[in-house]
């Protein structure tokens, strides 16, 4: 019990402190909020028992480089007047591309849904049998590309393969 409710409050500490990072504009504060969320992260392994990573997680990140980055910033020129705005000028074409990459992942999610209509009248694949074969595809357009072609699509000699089915990631430099 005492073990659930440390590990929703370490998650939800490094959820907020995350979302703090992106909110605070002053780059000492935010270093304060990315130390947060890297302690509230090696809490939530030590909670789920990956001991080895917590402690490199405090060593390495929070005691190394959460040093160097405040040294950097003690460098900076903190009275410096970009620190004042609130927004960047590329606030308003950022939420808008935003916003047209959700409308083209909805859409296309939408039409992989089981009762949207393909061409020809055939019924869309489900959205799960969709991701599942995705990997599949990735891995035939690249041994379509590097496997069977060598190097004869950049203009040199081709090679034949080797009998691993591996070797299509290999180099032939």
């Amino acid at each position: 019990m005492i073990e659930t409710l440390l590990l929703w409050l370490f998650a939800g500490t490094a959820l907020v402190a995350a979302a703090l990072m992106l909110v605070l504009r002053h780059p000492m504060r935010v270093a304060l909020a990315l130390t947060a969320t890297m302690l509230s992260l090696a809490g939530v392994y030590a909670l789920l028992g990956v001991h080895v990573i917590a402690v490199f997680q405090v060593l390495i990140y929070v005691g190394a480089v959460m040093v160097f980055m405040v040294y950097a910033i003690m460098l900076l020129d903190v009275r410096d007047r970009s620190f004042t705005r609130r927004f960047s000028r590329l606030l308003v074409p950022g939420i808008a591309a935003a916003l047209l990459f959700l409308a083209i992942l909805a859409h296309g999610l939408w039409r992989a849904l089981p009762g949207a209509r393909r061409r020809g009248g055939r019924r869309a694949l489900r959205l799960a049998a969709f991701l599942d074969r995705i990997p599949e595809r990735v891995l035939a357009a690249f041994r379509a590309r590097f496997g069977a072609a060598g190097r004869r699509g950049r203009g040199g000699a081709g090679r034949a393969r080797s009998g691993t089915t591996a070797s299509w990631i290999t180099c032939r430099c």
